[in-house]
């Protein structure tokens, strides 16, 4: 049986509690981005049309289902590019905040070194991938399944070179700055 939480325990005042505002700011998006907000808008029109067919019309389209997933994938991979460009994929920061301000400009073009190599390893081994399935078809679609790895392949290659474009202007910047923006601060640490 529980218990009534008592009048002691603090309460929530969503009035005063701090929130992000969502604002119509489109400003940080950029030419590179067109291509996944344009998978995006089909992929909600594939997924709406699967929903259409099957519950409304009660006889659904066959390759909407397999579609739908390849363009989730498609969505993946090109929106990490933008993921990349950003700088937005997860990090650790538990080092930047206990490291001198002048490590942080080379622990960070370390790191985008490393992000580097590693999507280009990527692309590279995905190539051979691509050539092993294009053979295959699909099944719902008679095209080729490698075009779902050929994509990835792009992608992975335009992520490596969004990222060796950050370690360019990562090495043009002034430490201060990046320690700023790597810590969350709202003016350079320097200042």
């Amino acid at each position: 049986m529980t218990s009534p939480p008592s009048s002691d325990t603090p309460k929530t005042d969503l009035e005063s509690a701090a929130f992000d505002e969502v604002t119509n700011d489109i400003s940080d998006v950029k030419w590179t981005d067109y291509p996944a907000l344009l998978i995006f808008w089909v992929l909600f029109f594939i997924v709406a049309l699967q929903f259409f067919t099957r519950y409304v019309l009660n006889d659904s389209l066959a390759w909407t289902e397999e579609i739908a997933r390849f363009f989730l994938i498609f969505l993946a991979y090109i929106g990490s590019i933008t993921c990349v460009r950003k700088g937005s994929h997860i990090y650790l920061e538990f080092f930047y905040r206990y490291l001198p301000v002048s490590f942080i400009k080379p622990l960070a073009i370390v790191c985008e070194t490393i992000v580097t190599v590693f999507f280009s390893a990527a692309g590279y081994y995905c190539i051979g991938l691509a050539q092993r399935t294009l053979a295959q078809r699909m099944i719902s679609v008679d095209l080729p399944k490698g075009i779902i790895y050929w994509v990835v392949v792009v992608a992975c290659f335009a992520m490596a070179v969004t990222s060796f474009i950050n370690i360019l202007k990562l090495i043009k910047r002034p430490a201060a700055d990046i320690a700023a923006e790597r810590l969350g601060l709202s003016q350079p640490a320097g200042s």
